[in-house]
């Protein structure tokens, strides 16, 4: 509280020193002002034209260089997105393969299954292996729909605010 105080006081003091300097100092009539020469007038404002067409080619060239840094941003998000849709198809890739295989192990088990009952009763083995493929079948379409799952949350992610604690 003390330190206030005394800088209270300071501040006041420095105050009135300025405005006794400020009432000490005499206003300059226009009469004692020199004259202007015409010819160094004329050179400052060629100084000064010059001063602004440089400015306005700095300007713009600040300008394009801020384009060009953004362009260089937007390409690097564009390549990030690429990159990270040549991986979903990747999966996605692998995910097929695996789903194709499973359909010919399936159709090979039914049709192996088809034969039996024609013949006769199956075995037990043959429906084993029918339930066994149709399984893989079931799991196989599973990933497939996880794979474009995540896909669709990729897509989302961005568009979805990030929430804090509150929420």
């Amino acid at each position: 509280m003390q330190e206030l105080v005394e800088l209270e006081r300071r501040i006041a003091a420095a105050l009135d020193r300025i405005g006794r300097g400020i009432e000490g100092i005499a206003p300059l009539a226009p009469s004692a002002l020199p004259a202007a020469d015409p010819a160094e007038v004329a050179q400052l404002r060629e100084a000064l034209e010059e001063e602004r067409f440089i400015n306005a080619q700095l300007t713009e060239k600040l300008r394009a260089a801020r384009e060009k840094a953004v362009t260089g941003q937007t390409q690097a998000l564009l390549a990030a997105k690429v990159e990270r849709m040549t991986k979903q198809l990747d999966v996605q890739g692998l995910e097929l393969q695996r789903m194709r295989k499973t359909v010919v192990q399936l159709r090979e088990t039914l049709r192996a299954l088809r034969e039996a009952v024609t013949d006769g009763m199956p075995d037990a083995a043959m429906i084993n292996r029918a339930l066994l493929a149709e399984t893989e079948a079931l799991r196989a379409t599973r990933l497939t729909e996880l794979s474009l799952l995540d896909e669709i949350l990729d897509e989302l992610e961005p568009l979805i605010p990030e929430t804090g604690e509150d929420a």
